[in-house]
């Protein structure tokens, strides 16, 4: 489950590098510390406009996978859009409000990833999927060809006899 969640971590990383977000951090948070969630994505855009676009950018990709928010908020205002996936959450902060709630102070106990930390979870997961969607290629058997007797002529094709 965690891969998986690690694939779709990912697949949100790639969509704020997508659109210009700024300072993006992937925290692995400790389950010991968090029982809520396993990771959680924290990115800043320039102003309002660029904050909804790079939220609205993370659901349409995460959407394509079948992977739906479970709760969003902050939209409207645009200063801090938080996007509960469940298994990670994705916080897109205005600078100003970034610097004031500086969620990588709270959550110091939590692991600090790359984005390439993720890719090589991403391209073993999509090596697996691959490998399990390889159809079966079963030979079949050649049909023969139906028996017949002697080949007749149709009348038309027979030969007609000239005097």
């Amino acid at each position: 489950m965690k891969s998986e969640s690690r694939a779709q971590v990912a697949i949100a990383v790639r969509a704020c590098q997508d659109k210009k977000a700024t300072n993006i951090s992937i925290l692995q948070l400790d389950e010991q510390a968090s029982g809520f969630t396993d990771f959680f994505v924290l990115c800043s855009g320039m102003n309002p406009r660029q904050v909804q676009a790079i939220a609205d950018d993370v659901e349409q990709k995460l959407s394509v996978v079948g992977v739906q928010p479970q709760h969003t908020e902050g939209y409207a205002q645009a200063d801090w859009v938080l996007m509960d996936y469940v298994d990670f959450v994705v916080h897109i902060f205005s600078e100003s409000a970034r610097k004031f709630y500086d969620l990588e102070r709270l959550w110091t106990s939590a692991r600090r990833l790359q984005p390439a930390d993720l890719k090589e979870t991403t391209r073993r997961l999509a090596a697996k999927k691959t490998a399990s969607k390889r159809p079966v290629r079963v030979k079949r058997a050649a049909k023969a060809a139906p028996k017949t007797g002697p080949r007749k002529h149709s009348p038309s094709t027979r030969r007609r006899k000239s005097k």
